[in-house]
């Protein structure tokens, strides 16, 4: 992703430390399309997210919905944009086990200073296992890097 700038891309690249909380979910950039509005990413989900069944609890899959639709719009912004999740409507749809898993997103719609985004998030053997739909809104950064 060479050429590209501003927050997101300095973590992506390692010139600026990862947020604690997409650490904490083993977040792991794979690839974006600027262009067309996609992401791809991984997680690990760990023993430490499951319920005493031994799934992962579906808040940490909200959490990696969410740590993909905010990444995705991040992707194709000007290096001083920023974005605010205003709403996320998550659907779990199969249990899952610790393990990595993928997520796919994608701007679906975007007017102004409003998107509309989707993801999904995939077990290893590629069964969608839950989806998320956002609306964030594009907010310009303060001169110190922070969203306003």
């Amino acid at each position: 992703m060479s050429g590209r700038s501003g927050p997101f891309w300095d973590a992506v690249e390692g010139h600026s430390p990862m947020p604690r909380g997409a650490a904490t979910l083993g977040w792991e950039f794979i690839d974006a399309d600027v262009e067309y509005g996609t992401i791809r990413l991984a997680f690990n989900a760990g023993e430490d997210f499951t319920n005493p069944s031994g799934n992962v609890l579906g808040a940490f899959l909200a959490a990696m919905l969410y740590d993909t639709v905010g990444p995705t719009l991040l992707a194709t912004l000007q290096p001083d944009q920023f974005q605010s999740t205003m709403e996320l409507k998550a659907s779990f749809l199969r249990p899952v086990r610790p393990g990595r898993l993928f997520a796919n997103g994608r701007v679906v719609h975007r007017v102004g200073d409003i998107a509309y985004l989707e993801a999904s998030l995939f077990d290893a053997d590629d069964a969608v296992i839950a989806t998320a739909g956002a609306t964030a809104r594009v907010n310009p950064l303060d001169g110190a890097g922070s969203a306003v």
